[in-house]
């Protein structure tokens, strides 16, 4: 697992420690540094994917992030122009140090001493799942829903990979669809049976009461079709095409399967796992994360959402997840007088899932609201 993320000069980060546990939720407004933390993660993948890490190189664009020139990455009020990453991962340091080449607009790398650098382990991945097919990244911008979902043999059956836009969940249900999941917190005894689609089925029905989920193959045409049923007591609707339902259920659907999918040491990020649903559902969903986070999956989590967040305290508050094993980090871009300084607050949660301080912007705006509904109206 990965215990911390230190990121120094890059993007809107001076010099930041990320202390990381194995459910991590990262919230605040809009522009304060929430998807750069994640992106430092992302570089560091993206270059080691394409062979450059070791090399010494960043790879500041490809599949994961596009995040444009040198210039770009660097912290703008840098002091050394140097752009650094850290990673502590099961008590080991690895850091890796560039140089910044104002004139040519690159990023020279300065390697680190080969003891520092992740080295695979005996099942072909590293030490930590930021490195190896035991990851799965989900962006914000999801694929919604489609009459048919492409396919990927290689990213599928090789890699276990969904995609970071969910593109490829369809496929890899309809692969490892009827793979049956090991015991844990994880599986709901209502579902038809343990294999991976009942239990993303019955864990779509308890986000969205009443659906049932078809997947059908055409493998002569590369593509794979998802259908919703809806049921209410003995009454069953016909198979839906996912345009013809609410945008929630497709959008929803590659979280389960990331999560459900997800063996002990898999690291999986998420970008706004509410984006669609109603709050009941968010709140479930919450719960979700809680129950992979205390079976040996670790869920790096941006989110917006006080649903999801009260969903994880209820989890604590019911035993489901230590509150120990829960780190929330609160993102904050501050004006001084000559720049804005991105600052970072940490809540604590404790046993009974209370949480100790409420910065301003955190998670208050409905108290907000209250406050000014609760004075009389001018008339």
């Amino acid at each position: 697992m990965i215990e911390s993320l230190r990121v120094r000069n890059f993007k809107c980060f001076g010099d930041v420690t990320l202390p990381l546990s194995p459910l991590t939720l990262l919230t605040g407004l809009n522009g304060a540094g929430k998807s750069s933390a994640i992106q430092a993660l992302l570089v560091l993948r993206q270059s080691s994917e394409q062979g450059l890490l070791d090399q010494g190189r960043l790879a500041l664009n490809g599949d994961l992030v596009q995040i444009g020139t040198a210039s770009d990455a660097l912290y703008g009020y840098a002091e050394d122009e140097q752009i650094a990453f850290e990673l502590v991962t099961d008590g080991v340091s690895r850091e890796w140090v560039f140089n910044y080449d104002k004139r040519a607009d690159v990023l020279k790398g300065v390697a680190p001493p080969p003891a520092r650098l992740a080295m695979p382990s005996t099942d072909g991945t590293t030490s930590t799942g930021l490195f190896g097919d035991a990851f799965q990244y989900l962006c914000a911008e999801r694929v919604g829903p489609r009459t048919a979902f492409s396919t990927s043999d290689f990213l599928v059956r090789e890699r276990r990979q969904l995609g970071m836009r969910g593109e490829l969940t369809a496929h890899f249900l309809a692969t490892f669809g009827k793979e049956r999941l090991a015991p844990g917190p994880l599986l709901r005894p209502e579902a038809a049976s343990f294999d991976l689609l009942a239990q993303v089925e019955t864990w779509l029905g308890f986000i969205s009461p009443g659906t049932r989920l078809q997947v059908t193959a055409h493998r002569a045409m590369d593509a794979v079709q998802l259908g919703y049923q809806f049921v209410s007591g003995s009454d069953v609707t016909d198979v839906y095409r996912p345009t013809n339902v609410g945008f929630g259920l497709t959008y929803t659907l590659p979280i389960l399967v990331a999560v459900l999918s997800a063996r002990p040491g898999t690291l999986v990020i998420i970008e706004n796992p509410e984006a669609h649903l109603h709050p009941r559902g968010q709140a479930r969903m919450g719960e979700l994360l809680a129950l992979a986070a205390s079976s040996g999956v670790q869920i790096i989590l941006e989110t917006h959402s006080d649903h999801v967040l009260n969903g994880v305290r209820v989890a604590v508050h019911d035993g489901k997840l230590s509150p120990d094993r829960v780190r929330i980090h609160f993102f904050e871009r501050i004006d001084h007088a000559d720049r804005a300084i991105h600052e970072l607050t940490s809540p604590q949660m404790d046993r009974d899932g209370r949480i100790d301080c409420w910065p301003a912007g955190f998670f208050d705006e409905w108290d907000a609201a209250l406050d000014q509904l609760l004075v009389p109206s001018a008339r």
